[in-house]
């Protein structure tokens, strides 16, 4: 749908045919909305993700941006697939075991939950977690943004036996406390 999905396609085929030229094995793994910590240093706080970025806009008492209310979702803004980075993690191991011992794999594998989450729904869930109150700025839609992206994750399911076991409330909140500051904003707003 833009140059962003071409250029992870165009990998994709590299990879394929370096794979069909032997001697190596491997699998594509196309992630879904990455987001959430591990730990503390390693907190994405960049400027590319909506759940980097609200959680910023939150974090310094600003009200997050929301791209467009006028899409054909349930809600009218974007629905998209949040995986934790540990799940994604985990799949990666799944993924090289299977490279490892030999076993046939399929030549790519999505990588989500399998469930859609809309941005309003985690900016709701922000203000939740963070417990700070707020109403989005709305603003109008983005060029190239889909109204919808969810991963079939059944594949890597059936043949992997990997699903994520983490979901939105767990990305946000690890994401949430792994920010610089979180303990002072923490015991201000009487959140965990």
């Amino acid at each position: 749908m833009n140059p962003y999905g071409d250029s992870k396609l165009v990998g994709e085929r590299l990879v394929r045919w370096a794979v069909e030229a032997g001697g190596l094995r491997a699998a594509s793994l196309r992630y879904f909305n990455v987001a959430g910590t591990a730990s503390a240093e390693l907190v994405d706080t960049g400027t590319a993700n909506l759940i980097p970025l609200a959680l910023g806009a939150i974090a310094r008492g600003e009200r997050p941006t929301v791209f467009g209310d006028d899409y054909p979702t349930p809600d009218g803004t974007c629905v998209r697939d949040y995986v934790h980075v540990v799940d994604l993690a985990d799949a990666h191991v799944a993924v090289l075991d299977a490279l490892e011992s030999g076993r046939a794999t399929s030549p790519v594998y999505n990588v989500g939950t399998g469930t859609g989450s809309s941005v309003r729904e985690v900016v709701e869930r922000a203000a939740a977690i963070t417990g700070m109150p707020f109403e989005p700025f709305y603003a109008p839609r983005r060029a190239g943004d889909p109204p919808a992206v969810v991963g079939d994750v059944s594949l890597i399911a059936r043949e992997l036996g990997w699903r994520a076991r983490l979901g939105l409330d767990d990305i946000l909140r690890s994401a949430w406390d792994a920010r610089p500051g979180a303990q002072a904003r923490s015991s201000r707003s009487g959140s965990a």
